[in-house]
């Protein structure tokens, strides 16, 4: 069994997924790419101490990125979009104005 902490890396935070939180009660994390959906939920929920109603998986795969001749690549991640129950909700910017 994995650790909770393991699994989930960091949430993702764009405008995008900003409007996801507010509109539809869904966060995005970066997780690990070996996790599967139910170490995803049962994560979150022991975290954050929420109830997770969905999760969906999108793997990403690295950029190709090269410096002068060495060419490399960015590491492929996973993104978990984490729908929550009505009335829970995951803050991370609490009281910034």
């Amino acid at each position: 069994m994995k650790d909770h902490f393991m699994v989930v890396k960091r949430p993702v935070i764009t405008e995008k997924t900003t409007v996801l939180a507010e509109s539809g009660n869904k966060v995005v994390f970066q997780v690990d790419i070996n996790a599967n959906k139910k170490e995803i939920k049962k994560a979150i929920s022991n975290i954050f101490n929420v109830e997770v109603i969905n999760v969906n998986t999108i793997k990403i795969k690295g950029k190709k990125r090269r410096v002068k001749q060495q060419e490399g690549k960015k590491p492929d991640w996973k993104k978990a979009i984490v729908t929550l129950k009505e009335g829970d909700k995951i803050e991370f910017f609490e009281g910034v104005k």
